[in-house]
């Protein structure tokens, strides 16, 4: 993992510690490029965890913004899930 990103996730991991008590409900916020794929990837990566998903696409249907509410058990389990999807091209975390 790169240094900037190592930062990154540092920094959250202890802004999660002090912000709230864990288990907890988390909303990530992803933006990608449209493709029924690549929205597929990471609506299955929160498959079984009881999430409550919603996608809406930009005015141009070039991109798709997608939130996800999901119960979390720590703070290094939404990191963890933060890495994994890392890996799908052109997906960006807000």
């Amino acid at each position: 993992m790169e240094k900037k990103s190592e930062e990154f996730y540092e920094r959250l991991q202890a802004e999660l510690e002090r912000s709230s008590s864990w288990p907890a409900l988390y909303l990530y916020k992803f933006i990608v490029p449209t493709d029924a794929a690549k929205i597929g990837k990471i609506e299955e990566a929160f498959d079984c965890m009881g999430a409550v998903i919603k996608t809406t696409q930009s005015k141009t249907a070039k991109f798709t913004s997608i939130s996800i509410d999901v119960q979390m058990k720590n703070p290094q389990e939404v990191i963890e899930k933060y890495i994994e999807l890392s890996a799908i091209e052109g997906i960006v975390s807000l």
